[in-house]
Order: structure tokens, then sequence, then C-alpha cells
């Protein structure tokens, strides 16, 4: 009986070992993950926590295939394991320590995946932000790339503080149908959707309706002909203001900073000769 007890005990420490093991290496799990893969707050883990030591030089070609609705296969086999200790059930995010080559210097950045409930690709982030330029600044050369890019208030398209397909306002209803009918037809073409708002209110708060504006953004223009492979949706929050405003009233404030609550369609159509 003593020697059961000692194997009882000698279990329980293990198991007990084990739990916290995995809570510590869940401490970076992003917040309130909504089913459809949208974060409250993004949570990136620290670099000296990963277990990839070093990092990798990703390709960059395979990270451009990389898009919303890949499951998991998809992405290792573009990606590789993710660097860091993701937990062992349920897991929907992985993260990566990526290094690139740029004038003769190497640039380090974190990338982070979100999942929805059924485990496929949604939202992809990036530490520092700036990092997700390095794809589009290493577009071969010889590609001639024309621009354009459609800057749309969303006071005008939503209703204010709000984000789903049923608060598109008519004005904005309006100005995507015909933005979707320019696109819809488009070789070659990729479209970015990215969401601002205001400084009013929390950080994690305002990230989070970024995201959901320029995610229904991307629904409402693929559900319209243009072709979802092609379209991403980025929340930046609060983090890329074009006004700057004085404290004053609130009715005052808000109008003021009209210009900053804003939704952007970054289009980039390539041809090569």
């Amino acid at each position: 009986m003593k020697h059961d007890s000692k194997i009882s005990s000698a279990l329980l420490i293990s198991v007990s070992a084990a739990l916290l093991l995995s809570a510590c290496g869940s401490r970076h799990i992003s917040r309130d993950i909504s089913p459809q893969g949208v974060a409250g707050e993004v949570i990136f883990p620290e670099p000296a926590k990963i277990v990839m030591k070093g990092g990798t030089f990703p390709n960059l070609d395979d990270l451009r295939l990389v898009g919303p609705g890949m499951s998991k296969d998809q992405l290792y086999q573009l990606l590789g394991r993710p660097h860091f200790h993701e937990g062992y059930a349920g897991v929907r995010e992985w993260d990566y320590l990526f290094h690139f080559r740029k004038n003769e210097q190497v640039i380090t950045c974190q990338y982070k995946v979100v999942y929805d409930k059924a485990y496929l690709a949604q939202t992809f982030h990036w530490a520092p932000a700036s990092c997700a330029d390095l794809l589009v600044e290493a577009t071969p050369v010889a590609n001639e790339t024309e621009e354009r890019n459609f800057n749309l208030s969303a006071d005008a398209l939503f209703e204010f503080a709000k984000s789903g397909a049923d608060d598109i306002l008519p004005m904005g209803h309006e100005e995507l149908t015909a933005i979707a009918a320019k696109l819809k037809d488009a070789d070659n073409v990729s479209i970015k959707v990215v969401g601002h708002t205001d400084r009013i209110g929390s950080d994690a708060a305002n990230q989070l309706l970024s995201q959901r504006r320029a995610q229904t953004v991307r629904e409402f223009l693929a559900d319209r002909g243009v072709a979802a492979s092609a379209i991403t949706a980025e929340g930046r929050g609060e983090s890329e203001p074009v006004k700057d405003c004085e404290d004053q009233a609130r009715t005052a404030l808000i109008a003021c900073l009209a210009p900053n609550r804003r939704v952007e369609i970054q289009v980039a159509a390539s041809s090569t000769h």
C-alpha cells in the first residue's frame, strides 16, 4: 500500500508539473479570439521563449501564398512548424520568428497566424507592423505594378462603433458595391483591406473594431464577385492617425477625429511583360 501511495504521489507531481509548464508556455496566447478568428488583443510571445532556436529565414514566395482559409497542414507546408510552444489542445494561433535580408542587413520580425473555430487561418499579424511591407518591397522588379487606393470614411460605411454586415449604411453599401464592380473582373490582383479607428476608447477595443470592420468589407467584396483568395483584411486600430486633435468636449472630439475613422482598400494589379 505504501508503494502504491508513493507511485500515486509521483504521478500527481508529474501531472502538476506538466500542467504548470503548459500554463507557462501559454502566457503569450492572445485574448478573446472570436469564432471568426479575430483576436480582441494580439499578444506576441517573448522571443527568448522560442522553441526553434534562432528562428528561420522564410521563403518570401511561400509567405506571399499565405491567406485566409488555409488549414494548419497547408500552413505547415509553407512555413514549417510554429517556433513557440503553443499548447496541447484547442490551439488557435501559431507564432514564428522570421529573419529577412535587406540592404546587407538582417531584419527580425515576429509573425502570428490566428485561426477560427474550425482551425482555418483567418487573420495575420506582424511585430513590428512595418514587417508586412517587406513582402511588398520584395516584389520582382520585372513586374509593372499598378496601385490604386480607395479611402473610405468609416462614418459613411458603418453606424458609429459598429462593424457587422447589418451595420453598413446605405451610402457605404453604394460605395462598396461600386468598388466591387471595378475589381471583380481584375486579373492578378492583390487587395488589402485595412481598418483604422480614432483614439477614443481602449487600444484593445479599437484594434478589435478595426479588424472586424476590415473583415466585414472583405466579405462584402467577396460576396459580390471579387476573388476571396485575393483579399486580406487587417486592423490597425488607432496606431496610424491622419489627424491629431486636442482634448475637448466628447461631441467636438468625435467630429474632429473623423478622418482617422476610415477603411482603406489597397489594390495592386501586376502584369509581366
